[in-house]
């Protein structure tokens, strides 16, 4: 047998022996699975992959070609990624084993019983042991081993002896692990679980890796590794989605997975084409599918690649002009500008001023930016005050609504609105669905519901305190027919406004609604999603229609509640409506993590820049926080605390309206029509 063919029996037998093994593992002794459940699909799918890339092995010719060597190469690459990408779902959710958020789902055996969390990580782990094993070992031992044959099948036309061809051969062998790479260190650019704050400058050259990788790489496995890269770095941004909800992280990864395929078949199919100003591509195509992929029911602007810049005051100034989408631009071009000098440098002549040219360009605007943002920064030190103030008690409960202690949450809302009184506010602020029971039903129940009690304690407490109060509730709307039948029942996640007199004032139902856990508009569509979403007890509401400002006597403020305040366009048109002050209630308390707090915080924080408005976030828990018009912090209160703060707000009789207010997203659509005008350019230049 030719060795070719001996190396593809070999490499079966070690793929067909994984998924035999981990088989025997799901099926037998100390770490068999308890029972299938949803959970566990992606183990049975990797075993029927990897046996039937043993199946094809064998029944592929035992000839040699760098095709079969290609394909050779590429199918552990592919498998490994698959592996790493379940296995962190499953060690993710190992990390939540026992929750209490999970218990009442036992009963019904949608999910399996877990143990501890130490128990459940160490099972994973095992599990997916034999597909790690084969996949790295089939995947380096090429790469260690036959270099050269490598080299002239993986790239034609580049002299095997030259510099050029060393560093792409590098480049192109590791090209999986230098995506996740890049991946990780672009999720350290963002709060996350190691900085709590992030490491923003990480963000300046995160994507360098990748940049370089899609200019080596032919266009199809330079799609894989921008997708791979996108679906790593959804997972590490995004992991505390497994304690939300039971889909929630699912949904998101594969949602993003299908954005960045998506991204990625054109993004780099422009590059590969276009010459001139190849640099331009990723920034300008970048930024407008952070606008896209921010836009419709999907809308997720998390974790945005300015936002990991949240930190630089002078620098996000900006945002008043291009909105946030022009920090994510300048991250993007210094990542493009220092990616296509290395490029040139290492594979194009020398001619040292077109080498050094985009990097240049890059620093220079990206200077240019942060001077202008400097000197807003100066003038806003040396400007009159606001003509009026007001103070604001923004107090944080640290309790999780989901658990239903109504009347013990109440009381230490009451204990620390107590407190916070001696502080003589205009208005006391509650977090999100801070009390919970719906005011306007069961205050209205005859003879008296379950939960009449506890909010007639709630309004006579807040009557007693002669105190305008703001508080997320839940709402409701009834729709009946000509004769009074109730025919159904609307239910809002709302924020309520009581005045002075314990008068109910103004009620604000929140519009954009989290996606699937939320809200699902599709029940008729695609109804097998909504019954999943059933099975796992996903509560979804209404979206609300108006965009209420709510009046208060000193000052006006509108309330985007939860995930509301990461929007861009939908702060900005609360402030057109005429609100004076963003008030954001959020329940962050669900997430038990600082990051997520932290993520949440770094992405509100924008909004206060764009719009030239204070901006106030009363949390549950999470980050309470008070930020002036410029992006400066100007008081927080710890995570996981019961805890109060006051913040005293300036108001102007005519604040200023900014560019990104006067005109939206105006940016990232510019960033496509560039895009454009960069394609027709090079298509022109190519018929020449």
């Amino acid at each position: 047998m030719s060795s070719p063919g001996r190396t593809a029996v070999v490499t079966a037998a070690l793929y067909a022996a994984a998924a035999v093994a981990a088989l025997i593992i799901a099926a037998t002794g100390p770490f068999a699975l308890d029972g299938d459940g949803p959970a566990d699909l992606p183990l049975y799918l990797l075993m029927v992959a990897h046996a039937a890339w043993a199946i094809a092995l064998l029944a592929s010719p035992r000839r040699f070609s760098r095709r079969r060597l290609r394909r050779a190469l590429l199918a552990p690459e592919v498998l490994l990624a698959v592996t790493a990408v379940f296995f962190l779902f499953n060690y993710i959710y190992a990390l939540n084993a026992n929750m209490e958020y999970v218990e009442r789902f036992i009963e019904d055996g949608t999910l399996r019983l877990a143990l501890d969390t130490a128990t459940e990580r160490l099972n994973a782990f095992i599990r997916f042991v034999p597909f790690f094993v084969v996949n790295i070992v089939c995947y380096l031992f090429p790469r260690i081993r036959m270099r050269r044959l490598l080299a002239s099948s993986l790239l034609d036309h580049v002299p095997t002896h030259s510099r050029a061809c060393a560093v792409r051969r590098e480049l192109v062998f590791w090209s999986l692990p230098i995506a996740a790479l890049a991946a990780f260190v672009q999720a350290i650019a963002f709060p996350n679980f190691l900085v709590l704050d992030g490491i923003g400058v990480f963000g300046w050259v995160a994507l360098v890796p990748l940049f370089l990788l899609i200019a080596v790489n032919p266009y199809g496995r330079a799609v894989f590794y921008g997708t791979w890269f996108g679906t790593l770095l959804t997972m590490q941004s995004n992991f505390w989605l497994a304690t939300f909800n039971l889909v929630s992280l699912q949904f998101a990864v594969v949602l993003f997975f299908g954005y960045f395929v998506l991204f990625m078949l054109v993004a780099v199919w422009i590059y590969k084409r276009i010459t001139p100003l190849r640099f331009l591509v990723f920034p300008l195509a970048w930024t407008l599918f952070e606008m896209l992929r921010s836009s419709g029911f999907l809308g997720y602007p998390w974790t945005l690649l300015g936002h990991s810049q949240f930190a630089s005051t002078a620098l996000i100034q900006v945002s008043a002009i291009t909105g946030v989408w022009g920090v994510s631009f300048l991250v993007l071009l210094v990542n493009a500008a220092i990616a296509e000098s290395l490029t040139r440098y290492l594979f194009s002549p020398h001619d040292s001023r077109a080498v050094w040219r985009p990097l240049v360009t890059g620093a220079s605007v990206v200077a240019v930016v942060w001077v202008g943002g400097a000197f807003a920064l100066f003038a806003a030190s040396r400007a009159e005050p606001p003509e009026r103030t007001a103070r604001v008690a923004l107090v944080q409960q640290n309790t999780d609504p989901r658990q239903a202690q109504y009347r013990t949450t109440l009381r230490i809302l009451q204990r620390l609105t107590d407190e916070a009184l001696e502080e003589e506010p205009d208005l006391v602020a509650w977090s999100e669905t801070a009390f919970v029971p719906n005011i306007r039903r069961w205050a209205a129940e005859d003879p008296p519901g379950s939960l009449t009690p506890v909010v007639n304690d709630f309004l006579d407490y807040q009557e007693k305190i002669g105190q305008w109060l703001l508080t997320g509730n839940d709402d409701y709307e009834l729709i009946r027919t000509l004769d009074g039948r109730e025919v159904q029942r609307n239910g809002y996640n709302a924020a309520v406004l009581f005045d002075d007199t314990g008068g109910r004032r103004e009620t604000y139902r929140k519009i954009r609604l989290v996606p699937f856990t939320e809200y699902f508009p599709y029940r008729d569509t695609l109804p097998w999603v909504y019954e999943i979403l059933q099975e796992f007890d996903v509560y979804l509401w209404e979206p609300g229609r108006e965009r209420t400002v709510f009046h208060h006597p000193k000052f006006t403020f509108s309330t985007p509640i939860c995930f509301e305040d990461v929007f861009p366009n939908e702060v900005r048109q609360f402030v057109n409506a005429g609100a004076d002050v963003i008030l954001n209630l959020t329940n962050d308390y669900w997430s038990l993590t600082e990051v997520q707090a932290k993520q949440h915080f770094a992405g509100a924080l924008f909004r206060a820049v764009e719009n030239r408005r204070p901006m106030l976030r009363s949390t549950a828990s999470g980050l309470t926080s008070h930020i002036d018009p410029y992006g400066k912090i100007h008081g927080t209160l710890p995570y996981y605390e019961e805890a109060w703060m006051t913040a005293d707000i300036g108001v102007s009789d005519n604040p200023p309206t900014t560019l990104y207010t006067r005109l939206g997203d105006w940016f990232p659509v510019a960033s496509g029509v560039g895009l454009l005008g960069l394609v027709i350019f090079g298509i022109r230049r190519e018929r020449r």
